[in-house]
């Protein structure tokens, strides 16, 4: 039976990616720092969940940090590894350029410390999570895996290329099996609370005033969690040799739009709170997916307008509470 090592496991895609692992029969360790970027506490709840999960693998939560390199050498001496999906990060666009020194020190320093021990320990297989904002200003859509990259315009889009490139240097010089995944707006169930869908969801139900930058014309290729965990199982079964993939809805959605679909969701109308751009945030992003579906077999199936509505039932039941 096959082990797989998620970092990040207890956040958003990671806490989603250990459970349809454990479906699927994986052993799954799960490794999270339990940052406090964001309450901690959300993140227990999602291991609780991971842990309810019905499955035929098992599952270990193990503690620590990216960022220890002995930390890491005592855990896969431990535990014997075959495949890690790398997902931990420090996220956000904004928050990098207050905090570029430290974005480099986990997301750089954080990844070249996994692919040294993957190295070390002979672990082949390694799936990276990448991001979308890595192709910046790009005036092509849609955004194709094959674009020059020379607009990025955030501490976080340069980490995550960085990432990129350090993975094909591990493919190139020691053999490593490495998927880099370009993730574009991931949205559903446990969503961080600072991202858009859920903050502006939040901020309905309390009445208060949803912060839009800009004109909120910007658009975004918004992707549903079920269609990112497909992608990634996709990537976990034709993993070989060395690539970068585009996962997202292939569909770009006005901020406008995803406003409007959550005030029908929720039943009450938004307040707005008209603000300047803010630097770092691209114009639109816009996933081109052929090479996702050939690939991997990717099929994006959850448009915005059934997503949101998704969401919007899960953070009723589980977060909602008391704020209507």
């Amino acid at each position: 039976m096959k082990r797989v090592l998620v970092t990040g496991g207890a956040g958003f895609i990671g806490s989603h990616v250990c459970q349809r692992l454990l479906r699927e029969g994986y052993d799954v360790v799960c490794l999270d720092n339990f940052d406090t970027f964001y309450d901690p506490e959300m993140k227990r709840r999602n291991v609780a969940e991971i842990s309810e999960t019905k499955g035929k693998g098992g599952f270990r939560l193990i503690e620590g940090d990216i960022r220890e390199k002995g930390f890491l050498e005592d855990l896969f001496s431990s535990s014997s590894v075959d495949l890690v999906i790398h997902l931990a990060a420090r996220a956000g666009v904004r928050p990098s350029i207050q905090q570029p020194l430290l974005y480099e020190e986990v997301n750089v320093k954080g990844t070249l410390n996994l692919l040294e021990v993957c190295k070390d320990f002979k672990v082949k297989d390694f799936i990276f999570g990448s991001s979308s904002s890595v192709y910046g200003r790009n005036r092509k859509v849609p955004f194709s895996e094959g674009d020059r990259l020379e607009a990025m315009i955030s501490p976080y889009a340069v980490t995550k290329r960085v990432g990129e490139l350090f993975c094909h240097a591990y493919h190139y010089l020691y053999g490593l099996n490495i998927f880099c995944l370009r993730f574009f707006t991931v949205y559903g169930p446990r969503q961080r609370p600072e991202m858009a869908m859920h903050k502006f969801t939040r901020l309905i139900y309390q009445g208060e005033r949803i912060p839009v930058y800009g004109d909120g014309t910007s658009c975004r290729d918004y992707t549903y969690i079920d269609d990112i965990i497909e992608g990634v199982m996709g990537a976990v079964k034709n993993l070989r040799g060395y690539d970068i993939v585009n996962l997202g809805e292939s569909r770009t959605v006005p901020l406008q739009e995803v406003i409007s679909l959550l005030e029908d969701a929720v039943g009450k109308k938004a307040e707005i709170e008209e603000l300047p751009e803010q630097p770092g945030d691209a114009p639109i992003t816009y996933a081109d997916i052929s090479k996702a579906r050939r690939l991997l077999g990717y099929d994006p199936q959850v448009g915005v307008e059934e997503g949101i509505k998704l969401f919007v039932r899960w953070f009723q039941e589980r977060e909602g509470k008391g704020l209507s």
